[in-house]
């Protein structure tokens, strides 16, 4: 049966690490360059006892009761075993030792130092003491002859002598490795090793092979090697019964021989290829326990397991060998009786358990079932022991194995994927439970800290931020385990005994009365294995895969079954997460499972047990939430992931802590998350996974990465972080969605960000010729930056990139009007409750119907404005309008104000220019902007009073008139503008559509009414041409004035056109004249508009109030267009962004 390697685990800090049995087999025990010794009962002890022994341990040798440390203070120390008491200093020397190993009777030990020296100093009298001297550089190892005759070294001058013990000579010595000055430069550490029980042979690795040197006569007996073995080997270690002979390299493999067939019997490598410095055999089982010089130790178990041979080949090997392997203690090795463990079946238990010998899939496996992983078969054992003598049958049938056939002898088994030790339950922020000074849980909120010594067992709170309660100390009479701590409330758990059940204790301190603490007993056997805290609840699950949910009061709530054993949860707000195992992994994988929970007013489920990703062969070190409630975990591998709740509440890696160490060993302990701003607070602890309570450790402050590609470049670089700010504010959708309070200008900057890195990359692209990105990258752009890209394309001479983001600006802002519509029809229902209730008011006399008046002329007086601004562009730049491909003309609204009762109000330019020749109706219809998607930059505020507008004039809808037309040099770009919008769900875009031919006559129909003070209620037909149409209170544009003069031509030409057609096709031939000639017409325009805007504002007064406000409103509207013409106090993102696009070309 060929040797099974468990995975290795996680011993000490980086660094030279050794390992040894104790006497009976019992544990494992290791020291490194932590200076721990640690005893593990077995490779899966997930609490090893630690002793700790000095700054560094080099080397531990273990007997009768007694351990024996070189440690890096230059002396040899002795502790008791397995108290760990220390008992004393053996010896000391200038430098430290390097390697100390007993005797086999365990009176003596041998250090050999960095100094040349050796020395063998009786383990009873430290007084007796004997120095070997010769060496010319450090002693790299040691090896006592079994019958205390020889001392066998090996040093960094290349050479290994035998030292005859009694009289401290030289008996022989060999030039066999290669000089150096130190240990860390040897290229092995040439851990060599005599023959058990006779010491007939003395092992020493040397490069790639094994060499045997034979007792007494000192000549090279043979030589071991494979071919798997490619680079040296550092460290020899012979089986208890001298048969087997194991070999670790550097590169991580391990080879064990046969030592009477030199016949290699097993080959394992490393899992990561780390270098073997420390190999240990089972002193009853095979088992070989080495370790790397990173700290971690492995198990191999099974180890020289082999066919059955013939008897007749058994007896004559045996014979031949005889005097090779001559002793008492091979029989005792491999005795039935001493190599069956305790959980071995008694023979005659498994007679019925042929049926077990088949798997589903057809292969053979062993007849017993092993009870835990040190247990052995003992049928296949003696089946296959080449050096057992022939049992009598009566005990073969006694065993139960006469009916093996005769293949369950042959190395069948099952070499499928191997389970994986389920993960206990921890707490989150909390260091082992086994250290007597600990942190129970260490968060956001404060620290809670447990001391268990022979002096005191109690408890210490201690709060970041002071205002929320003052330190507590409490007393530990209960022994309690697990703790949780957030602004309300403390929260204790113990588990239980034969005596007490288990208890869960909650000391509320934010309550207002004087009972600030209870208690609930668990029933009988089921023991609290995770607790947390939320706002206002508490909850803990149970062995029995129950979760209870307590009110902070104690009032007991919900419970319900969890699908698994609980391995961690953690509570924030009205938030429960909890981490459990969904079934069982392989290969050194956790199964997990993820259930999040909301436990306010609403309670719902979010996550249904979904599986976690984690890294491989990792397992959850954290669970927690982010400051703004955002779930994480990190594993054992240092990712960090978050729920993104933007993409469907999946994990997302933002961290990985591992590629901030320094060292292999290094970790950071993580104790908070913050989204905004981004900081990942943790501890960093040198060689171990948690950090020690004293000295209080330092928190550091991580920086967030996702792991994009090319994060070196420039776009990766910019990728990464436009990602990961989207990330890390899907927390404020969530906060507004669920009614939280969150910081508005918090959000507002990460917009302006995210737009500026969206802007950055359109303009990377662009100077990569990469038109199809751009297009991809603006459709991620909110509009009004969408019209600084058009700009950016068009000034960078990207013509047909810049029409492509025109349509594209024109859908955007489509649908962004379609989903406000969707919320004014909301609007609207509460607008017409609050008509129902002021039915019994006159609207002149309010505030509903005062206000819009003022903001009907703001609008106008800012459109005004802009309208010049835009006249004063095509001025100062005329060639940039040639070479544009898509020319866009500006439309305002016309709204002609008599009284207060028909204010009008225009739609907000941040909602995107509507089409000139469409008339909105008396419901509010979405805004269907035009393609000039450049006119959408917003420069005053979009918080219009429109409910009032729409409560006062709901039979007079506002009139759209055209403005002026930028130049446009091809007729296809202004037919395309023309085309009918794609319908929207709103029916009331179907009725703009159908009023669109009547487009003048309305206007000219409202007009009237208005200036007569007629009510909405009665219709009049009044049919006026626009030639006549000298009241209208806006003044004449250009084109107004151009199509004045060329109606007849067009009617002439066209004769079948309406009016609505009229407009377009004047539009048309407008833009086909040059731009001096549109220059003149927008001159003549110019020239009576101050009379006209003048006279615009006497007639919008009501005849009423002429008299006495005519002062003040003249104050208003010189007050009103000043402040639009002065620059904004906060630059906007628009200047910012258009001054970065600018600059680049």
């Amino acid at each position: 049966m060929p040797s099974a390697q468990k995975p290795m685990r996680y011993g000490h800090t980086e660094g030279h690490t050794d390992v040894c049995f104790d006497d009976t087999g019992s544990c494992i025990v290791t020291c490194g360059s932590d200076g721990d010794v640690r005893i593990w009962e077995n490779l899966d002890d997930d609490d090893p006892k630690s002793i700790n022994v000095g700054e560094k341990a080099y080397s531990c040798a273990l007997k009768n009761g007694r351990l024996i440390t070189a440690v890096s203070n230059n002396t040899v120390q002795i502790h008791t075993f397995p108290e760990g008491a220390p008992d004393g200093i053996l010896t000391r020397f200038t430098m430290h030792a390097n390697h100390v190993t007993f005797s086999s009777c365990g009176t003596k030990i041998a250090a050999g130092s960095s100094d040349f020296m050796i020395k063998v100093v009786e383990v009873t009298d430290s007084s007796k003491q004997k120095t070997f001297r010769g060496h010319e550089a450090p002693v790299l190892s040691l090896s006592f002859d079994p019958k205390d005759v020889y001392l066998a070294s090996a040093s960094c001058d290349g050479s290994v002598r035998v030292w005859k013990i009694e009289d401290q000579t030289c008996t022989t010595s060999w030039q066999l490795l290669q000089k150096c000055n130190d240990v860390i430069n040897a290229k092995s550490i040439c851990r060599l090793g005599w023959q058990p029980s006779t010491g007939k042979l003395l092992a020493v690795p040397v490069d790639k092979v094994v060499k045997l040197y034979r007792r007494e006569t000192w000549e090279s007996q043979l030589d071991l090697s494979d071919a798997s073995v490619t680079l040296p080997l550092n460290v020899v270690a012979w089986s208890p019964c001298g048969l087997y002979l194991a070999a670790g390299s550097v590169d991580g493999s391990i080879v064990v021989w046969n030592v009477e067939t030199q016949e290699c019997i097993e080959r394992m490598k490393h899992e990561k290829n780390y270098s073997i410095c420390g190999l240990a055999w089972h002193p009853k089982y095979k088992q070989i326990a080495y370790t790397d010089t990173e700290g971690n130790l492995g198990l191999l178990e099974n180890v020289g397991v082999v066919e059955k041979p013939k008897e007749k080949v058994a007896s004559a090997v045996a014979k031949d060998y005889n005097d090779l392997f001559d002793g008492d203690d091979d029989d005792e090795y491999l005795n039935g009786d001493v190599v069956e463990p305790q959980s071995s079946p008694k023979p005659g238990a498994d007679e019925d358990d042929d049926g077990d010998l088949m798997l589903t899939s057809g292969r053979l496996r062993r007849a017993v079932i092993d009870d835990d992983d040190n247990s052995l078969d003992i049928g296949l054992i003696k089946a296959s022991s080449s050096l057992l003598e022939k049992e009598d049958d009566g005990d073969d049938q006694t065993g139960g194995f006469s009916a093996l056939p005769p293949s369950s002898a042959q190395q069948h088994f099952y070499d499928g994927p191997r389970p994986t030790p389920k993960q206990r339950p921890f707490q989150s922020g909390s260091t082992p439970a086994h250290l007597m000074h600990r942190f129970m849980v260490w968060n956001s909120v404060g620290i809670v800290r447990c001391y268990n010594d022979e002096q005191d067992n109690a408890i210490d709170v201690e709060f970041h931020d002071t205002s929320v309660h003052h330190a507590t100390h409490l007393p530990n009479s209960l022994n309690h385990t697990m703790a949780d701590l957030s602004t309300e409330a403390v929260l204790l758990a113990c588990e239980g005994t034969e005596e007490l059940p288990s208890k869960l204790h909650c000391i509320h301190f934010n309550s207002w009365d004087a009972n600030k603490e209870w208690t609930v007993d668990m029933p009988k056997d089921e023991d609290i294995e995770a607790i947390c805290l939320g706002q206002g609840w508490a909850a803990c699950a149970t062995s029995a895969f129950l979760v209870r949910v307590f009110t902070v009061g104690g009032v007991q709530r919900e419970i319900f079954s969890l699908p698994g054993p609980v391995v961690s949860m953690a509570g924030h707000g009205e938030q429960l997460i909890i981490i459990y195992h969904r079934g069982t992994g392989f290969d050194g994988d956790q199964c997990l499972g993820v259930q999040l929970m909301e436990l306010g007013k609403k309670k719902r489920q979010i996550l249904h047990g979904d599986p976690l990703s984690l890294t491989r062969k990792s397992y959850l070190a954290w669970l927690g939430f982010s400051a703004e409630g955002t779930p994480c975990y990190v594993d054992s591998e240092g990712v960090v992931r978050m729920l993104n709740r933007g993409l469907g509440n999946t994990w997302i890696p933002v961290c990985n802590t591992r590629e901030q160490c320094k060292g292999k060993s290094d970790h950071y302990w993580v104790v908070g998350i913050q989204e905004n701003p981004q900081q990942l607070r943790c501890i960093p602890c040198k060689g171990s996974r948690f950090p020690p309570t004293l000295p209080r450790p330092a928190v550091a402050i991580l920086p967030f990465q996702l792991p994009y590609c090319q994060v070196a470049t420039e776009k990766g670089q910019m990728e990464e972080q436009y990602w990961r700010s989207v990330v890390f504010h899907n927390h404020v959708d969530y906060l507004s969605k669920n009614g939280y309070e969150f910081d508005e200008n918090a959000k507002n900057q990460a917009v302006k960000e995210q737009q500026e890195l969206l802007m950055k990359l359109f303009a990377l692209s662009c100077k990569l010729e990469r038109e199809f990105r751009c297009v991809e990258l603006a459709d991620l752009m909110a509009p009004h930056v969408v019209s600084l890209a058009i700009k950016y394309a068009s000034r960078s001479r990207h013509i047909s990139l810049a029409q492509r983001l025109s349509q594209l600006a024109v859908e955007k802002t489509t649908q962004l009007a379609a989903a406000q519509g969707d919320e004014e029809e909301e609007e609207e229902e509460e607008e017409d409750f609050r008509e129902r209730l002021s039915a019994g008011y006159s609207r002149s006399a309010t505030e509903w119907g005062r206000l819009p008046v003022r903001n009907a002329q703001q609008h106008q007086e800012v459109e005004d404005a802009e309208e010049s601004d835009a006249c004063e562009e095509v001025e100062e730049a005329p060639e940039v309008h040639k070479q544009r491909p898509n020319p866009f003309s500006k439309g305002v609204t016309s709204a002609e104000v008599t009284a207060p009762k028909s204010a009008v109000l225009g739609p907000s330019s941040s909602q995107g220019r509507v089409n000139p020749f469409k008339v909105s109706s008396n419901r509010k219809d979405p805004v269907v902007p035009s393609a000039n998607v450049l006119d959408t930059m917003s420069r005053y505020s979009k918080k219009t009073s429109l409910a009032g507008s729409r409560a006062v004039n709901k039979q007079n809808p506002p009139v759209i008139k055209p403005l002026i037309p930028k130049p446009k040099p091809k007729q296809a770009s202004a037919a395309s503008f023309f085309q009918p919008r794609i319908a929207t769900p709103n029916p009331s875009e179907k009725a703009l559509e159908e009023r669109e031919g009547k487009a003048v006559e309305e206007r000219e129909e409202k007009a009237e009414e208005e200036r007569e003070g007629k009510a909405g209620n009665e219709s009049h037909e009044v049919k006026v041409t626009a030639q006549e149409n000298t009241e209208n209170r806006r003044p004449k544009t250009g084109f107004q004035m151009w199509l004045e003069e060329n109606r007849a031509n067009i009617l002439t030409d066209n004769p079948d056109l309406d009016e609505a057609e009229v407009i377009k096709e004047g539009m048309s031939r407008f833009r086909m004249l040059t731009s001096e000639q549109r220059m003149v017409w927008t001159e003549k325009a110019k020239g009576g508009a101050v009379h006209d805007v003048a006279e615009d504002k006497k007639r919008k007064r009501p005849p009423a109030e002429e008299d006495e406000g005519g002062k003040s409103q003249e104050e208003k509207s010189e007050d009103t267009n000043v402040a639009k013409k002065s620059k904004p106090l906060d630059q906007s993102t628009n200047g910012r962004l258009s001054a970065f696009a600018f600059k680049q070309s």
